[in-house]
């Protein structure tokens, strides 16, 4: 007798453009709700799911009755999400309890109200470390007095198919006693920068184009499966001098490779740094310009920044090209979400 597939409802909190809910949808949760505070992601959001319903709202200001006003008696089986961290404090008080920490008490509050079977919250990795582990603690605390076993690790994104090292501290909590169990790394090679963007060109393409040229790795082949244009590929037309100074700096490297005159041009220690092209990259943030392309002399495209975040080619981001690079930078890549999600569902 074949067994019911079940299907698992998720509820996004602080889901930005949506990366952590693609990477469920794609271990074959069904998303209920994403809320965020930013409308630039959440209309992203939409545009890639026309029957996931969005909440643009403050999670420190929203009760549990808000949300089932949006879901119905729907059940929430799972309650994924990362809360901002910038007010987690050591003082000694339980972190709950703290004003400067009322997005990660939405969190909190959310989990108490709807009770799912399981939560996922990933976070920056000292998140840890801070205080000598007080705020890891802390955390752990508040969610086993709601009746979870809480799991924690630090999960490195080039370990589950994504073309970045990229670390992320994640907790999963199960009810019951259940103790989740981490997706072991991947036995593959990790995904190079270039096996993840050299079929996309050195400039410029018009949304909805055809592909200029063939994909040339298995994982642009996957990253193309759904998708039959090309969209998010504007390259960035930089000054003169700026061109001049990158074309110095060779594959994978940085402002130490530039002469001692140009060395100081800019104030950060991430400066000039190019993309290797034999290994993953580096952490790709919110769009600022010192991270240039390991052949083009110029900063990664939105397209070429979501394939290093693993968003496939048919996700399509929406608003203005800051904008854009900001979303992908914020976001959780999909892939590692997917990695956890299918982990999950086994010990659901």
């Amino acid at each position: 007798m074949n067994k019911t597939k079940i299907t698992y409802n998720i509820l996004d909190l602080f889901c930005g453009c949506g990366g952590m809910s693609l990477g469920f949808e794609q271990a074959g949760y069904n998303i209920l709700l994403g809320i965020d505070v930013w409308q630039d992601a959440l209309k992203t959001y939409c545009f890639n799911r026309k029957n996931v319903k969005t909440l643009c709202a403050d999670i420190s200001t929203l009760t549990g009755k808000d949300i089932v006003k949006v879901i119905g008696n729907t059940s929430v089986d799972v309650i994924i999400g990362g809360p901002p961290c910038q007010g987690f404090s050591v003082a000694g008080k339980r972190i709950v309890d703290d004003e400067r920490n009322k997005l990660y008490k939405g969190f909190v509050q959310m989990v108490d109200y709807f009770r799912p079977r399981a939560f996922v919250m990933e976070n920056v990795p000292n998140i840890l470390s801070i205080g000598g582990g007080a705020i890891k603690d802390a955390i752990i605390a508040d969610f086993s007095a709601l009746g979870y076993t809480v799991e924690y690790k630090v999960l490195n994104a080039s370990d589950y198919g994504v073309p970045q090292n990229r670390r992320r501290a994640i907790f999963v909590g199960l009810q019951n006693g259940k103790h989740f169990v981490f997706p072991a790394p991947l036995e593959s090679d990790k995904i190079t920068a270039k096996e993840a963007l050299s079929d996309l060109p050195e400039h410029s393409v018009e949304d909805g184009s055809p592909y200029p040229l063939m994909p040339d790795s298995e994982y642009q082949k996957s990253m193309r499966m759904h998708s039959t244009a090309l969209y998010n590929h504007q390259a960035t037309i930089h000054k003169q001098r700026t061109i001049d100074i990158i074309s110095l700096v060779p594959d994978g490297g940085n402002y130490k490779d530039l002469p001692k005159e140009l060395q100081t041009t800019r104030k950060v220690h991430i400066a000039w740094t190019r993309l290797n092209s034999k290994k993953p990259s580096f952490t790709i943030d919110t769009g600022h310009r010192h991270h240039f392309h390991y052949l083009y002399n110029r900063i990664p495209t939105a397209r070429e920044s979501a394939r290093i975040q693993s968003f496939p080619d048919d996700f399509i981001f929406t608003c203005s090209h800051t904008s854009q690079l900001k979303q992908i930078g914020n976001a959780v890549p999909p892939l590692l979400g997917k990695a956890i999600a299918t982990k999950l569902l086994e010990q659901l």
